[in-house]
């Protein structure tokens, strides 16, 4: 099958995206077919912040035209934060999509993890990713953040993290462990490989980008793409 990604939403994280499906559809010796459109953030960002779900699931619907009309089978939205209309999106899409909090949902069972913190866009804080995850108890940093997603925020429209920024990111998430009792910590926001990728962390990390990724991979080995 032939996977599509809405992507741009933002860059960085859509370049991992390719990146990580190329590398492990190779190293499984898989055939890999991918074509991504590229998304607006500037209008999910809008439409998030102001619960738009019509609107933006009618956005991502002509995406997911283009991406079937490009002969798609399978497509995911690649922010986490474009889920907060999943289910409006699902009704008006062509092809099936991936659940992207499902996806995590199922991880943390799986793991055992009772208790999740989660780092991410200013809408996946301050509504616990929209409470879309229906097994581990959410918590989000008590300190700081509007500071903490305004950082994401320019993460992922920048496409760099300086050390600065890195740090405030490492604390937050420390700190949701010590003081908060997490099992391990969320990247909501598939941009924070900019921050978390090849860096010595405290504290478990779990990367929501990954996971995406190993569900394709393991539906195509399981004879599902």
């Amino acid at each position: 099958m032939h996977i599509g990604l809405v992507g741009g939403i933002g860059p960085a994280a859509t370049i991992s995206y390719y990146k990580r499906l190329v590398e492990q559809f190779g190293q499984s010796s898989l055939p890999l077919k991918l074509t991504i459109e590229h998304a607006d953030m500037s209008v999910l960002l809008e439409n998030a912040a102001l619960d738009r779900r019509e609107a933006q699931a009618t956005v991502f619907a002509r995406h997911l035209d283009n991406l079937a009309a490009a002969g798609c089978d399978i497509g995911l939205i690649t922010a986490l934060t474009g889920h907060f209309c999943f289910e409006e999106t699902r009704q008006k899409s062509p092809i099936e999509l991936v659940d992207g909090t499902a996806v995590i949902d199922a991880y943390c069972q799986e793991n055992g993890i009772k208790t999740l913190g989660i780092l991410g866009s200013p809408a996946v804080l301050k509504t616990k990713l929209f409470d879309l995850l229906n097994g581990p108890d959410i918590v989000v940093p008590r300190n700081g953040l509007d500071d903490i997603g305004n950082t994401y925020m320019e993460l992922a429209q920048t496409g760099v993290c300086t050390a600065d920024q890195r740090s405030l990111l490492f604390e937050a998430g420390k700190s949701m462990v010590k003081d908060q009792h997490a099992d391990s910590v969320l990247l909501a926001g598939t941009d924070l490989g900019l921050a978390f990728d090849r860096q010595v962390v405290e504290f478990d990390v779990i990367d929501a980008l990954q996971l995406h990724v190993n569900e394709f991979v393991s539906r195509a080995t399981r004879g599902l793409l």
